[in-house]
């Protein structure tokens, strides 16, 4: 038996799959769950000793004889995250994650600094929001100013997890390019963004790697605490995004990945640089060595999950007593900006249920428009992808959304495109031990990642939902009635 493993480490838990790449099978997985500091001022944060303790568990979990077939490791990661290391290795504070929202300040005075918002695009292809790497690095910088001082390592949840597994400091494109210090058109590291937070950033930034190479090889330590063979090659890894592309197949242009978890992303690979952030759609690299433009919204299953909580119903009470609403919930809309929102950009952003009269007031519309509303807020990033020019033939669909029938056709009539759903769950994780396996034939010979995704991600053709002519018609008038909403309500979250 020949085997990679896959790790995905996400907000809410960790997860470790190991694949049989011969039988195109997962043979084995294990989870750890992830606890999350959260306060008012919109503070979302986890400690290294939680990553720490989730390596452990989930290796712990597999079994011996299993873990002994691993030949090669790949790492997904919870993007834009923070980790602030000294010179030995320990930290320096708390990981900020990608939905903290109490860097506002930060952004304004880096957007300021740099000559505005479009200066910032120019150096970066995106623009300066809460949810990336760099304000967070400024906020350390100006409210732990002895931590900053002592500031020797710069990572990324995927990039700890790889300097756990090998002792090596690196970055590959793709989660760079989430960080706000990169220049994605380009590859390299921003002087001018890095400079206005600290002239001494960039020297102690890591060394940028390509997707297709290995970040090093699992260390004799790390071989004894979780069990796995020394020497064998760790990749490059990825954000959770990217590794999800690989383990949809979206590596090829015209496909299209939608993530329905606790956040909500769209994204897309592009040959070439693309990108439109005023309309919410970054200039994110690939991991597999093009481009990724991508949408992210902060409340996809957030907001079913406050809705499901408010009537005290389970998911499929919920996707029960939505499906008794007709499409566009006769006028009710959710506009669920929960934990404030990154697309649009309003991190002080707070959430409605509108639209609501004597007529229309009951569980089964609310029901229905929290589905809906998470499904509107990416609609904006498909119309964005096609004004530049993309031409999207399906969507892939990921996350705890995926296995829901009333939500797959939802996804499927708002957004007008046939929905596919991977074969293989844990998209993330599977796109991990893929990318893993790519690094491993390339030590051999070159391989090509797109012949390899063909190969090796499969769909459910079961769970295949195409959108329906009468359906399109009806959400196109509820989806300009959601945008109107959102527009109007904008000036008073900015």
């Amino acid at each position: 038996m020949k085997t990679v493993a896959g790790i995905d480490l996400g907000t809410q838990s960790m997860k470790v799959v190991i694949y049989d790449y011969e039988k195109k099978e997962i043979i084995e997985k294990a989870s750890c769950p992830m606890d999350l500091i959260s306060e008012a001022d919109g503070t979302r944060e986890q400690k290294t000793e939680w990553f720490d303790k989730g390596l452990e568990v989930c290796f712990g979990k597999l079994s011996a004889e299993n873990k002994k077939t691993i030949e090669a490791i790949g790492v997904s990661g919870q993007q834009h995250g923070f980790v602030p290391l000294d010179k030995d290795g320990k930290a320096l504070y708390n990981i900020k994650l990608w939905c903290d929202t109490s860097t506002t300040e930060e952004c304004k005075i880096i957007t300021e600094a740099a000559g505005g918002a479009d200066k910032v695009v120019d150096a970066l292809g995106n623009l300066m929001l809460t949810g990336f790497t760099a304000p967070k690095i400024l906020w350390l910088k100006r409210n732990k100013a002895d931590a900053f001082a002592a500031l020797k390592y710069i990572m990324l949840p995927h990039d700890y997890l790889n300097w756990k597994l090998t002792g090596e400091y690196v970055m590959e494109y793709g989660d760079a390019s989430g960080t706000a210090l990169f220049d994605s058109k380009n590859r390299c590291w921003s002087k001018k963004i890095c400079d206005i937070i600290d002239s001494n950033l960039i020297n102690i930034l890591p060394k940028l790697i390509e997707p297709s190479a290995p970040a090093g090889k699992v260390s004799a330590q790390a071989a004894k605490a979780y069990g796995i063979p020394e020497g064998i090659p760790v990749s490059a890894g990825g954000g959770d995004n990217m590794m999800g592309a690989v383990g949809t197949g979206t590596v090829a242009d015209g496909f299209l990945t939608m993530s329905m978890g606790t956040s909500g992303t769209l994204y897309g690979y592009s040959d070439k640089p693309i990108a439109d952030p005023a309309n919410g759609l970054s200039g994110f690299c690939s991991s597999t060595g093009g481009w990724l433009p991508l949408l992210c919204t902060m409340n996809c299953t957030v907001a079913t999950e406050f809705v499901r909580g408010l009537f005290q119903m389970d998911v499929k009470e919920l996707d029960g007593e939505a499906s008794k609403a007709p499409c566009g919930s006769e006028g009710v809309l959710v506009i669920p900006f929960f934990n404030g929102e990154r697309t649009p950009n309003l991190p002080n952003g707070r959430a409605s249920i509108t639209g609501l009269t004597s007529a229309n007031t009951n569980r089964a519309n609310i029901a229905r428009a929290s589905l809906e509303s998470a499904v509107f807020a990416m609609r904006g990033g498909l119309e964005a992808f096609r004004k530049l020019g993309f031409q999207p033939k399906e969507i892939r669909l990921i996350g705890g959304g995926s296995k829901s029938p009333i939500w797959r056709q939802i996804a499927a009539d708002i957004m007008n495109l046939p929905i596919r759903v991977p074969l293989l769950d844990e998209a993330a994780a599977l796109g991990g031990a893929v990318q893993a396996l790519w690094c491993l034939k390339n030590q051999s010979g070159k391989c090509d990642i797109a012949q390899l995704c063909a190969e090796h991600i499969k769909l459910d053709e079961s769970k295949s939902t195409n959108p329906i002519a009468e359906n399109v018609a009806a959400y196109n008038k509820a989806y300009a009635e959601y945008d109107k909403i959102v527009k109007t309500l904008t000036p008073l979250y900015e």
